[in-house]
């Protein structure tokens, strides 16, 4: 193991790197103004509780904040990467309020693999128990394809998948394979939330499929409306 690497995988810097990133994207909120549409979206979702929350990989920064922390029934839980890279997001996470699942899925389209099928279980068990789960809806290393975890995931729970963008005008858009992008402080933000995706239980294929198709549609739409609203001109006083 490298030098670097040793350094990276050290326990403190880690701490330290999950708590830094966490206060960021704190500062980031505090001093933002956001718009949320459907301005009601809460009071709609109120009967569907708990959710899925779908989001798109590099876009899911702000995601923390979407939960409205002084109500009881939004307890969250986040579903992170076993990767080193994760170590830090998930002390993030943590740092502010949410909860962690460890665990990913495969280019197949399940959660097998590198603890998987135990995040799978773990992810229902959370919603049995009145959590909503955040997940970032793709296929790993795939910009912007769901894979059909997640379509599995509101099957098996009988729980509603809420497609969620979360963006803001400043921000740094880095090329990388997830698109990712970089929130800045001081700025306009939205938060978008699409008409929630509902999967039967003990779909065949088709179904699963056409669901997956749904989702990925309209987590297109949402990130569209999302940084359509953020980057309209400054002064332009009309909704978009």
């Amino acid at each position: 193991m490298t030098w670097s690497r040793r350094l990276f995988a050290s326990r403190p810097l880690q701490v330290a790197a999950g708590v830094i990133g966490a206060e960021y994207l704190r500062l980031v909120f505090k001093t933002s103004s956001f718009v949320i549409e459907p301005a009601d979206i809460y009071e709609q979702a109120e009967s569907d509780i708990p959710v899925i929350l779908a989001m798109w990989h590099g876009q899911h920064l702000m995601a923390p904040f979407i939960r409205r922390a002084e109500r009881g029934a939004h307890r969250a839980k986040v579903l992170i990467s076993r990767h080193r890279d994760g170590e830090i997001n998930a002390i993030a996470a943590e740092w502010l309020g949410i909860g962690t699942i460890r665990g990913s899925g495969t280019s197949g389209g399940g959660f097998v693999g590198k603890g998987g099928v135990s995040a799978f279980t773990e992810m229902l068990n959370a919603l049995q128990e009145g959590f909503n789960v955040a997940v970032t809806a793709y296929v790993p290393k795939v910009a912007r394809v769901v894979g059909l975890g997640i379509i599995k995931l509101a099957s098996a729970s009988a729980r509603p998948i809420y497609p969620v963008a979360v963006a803001t005008r400043g921000r740094l858009e880095l090329a990388s394979w997830d698109r990712a992008a970089i929130n800045l402080p001081f700025t306009r933000g939205a938060g978008v939330v699409g008409t929630p995706v509902r999967v039967p239980a003990q779909a065949d294929a088709s179904t699963l499929e056409n669901a997956r198709r749904a989702l990925q549609a309209s987590l297109d739409s949402v990130t569209a409306r999302a940084y359509a609203i953020v980057d309209r001109p400054r002064g332009d006083g009309n909704r978009v």
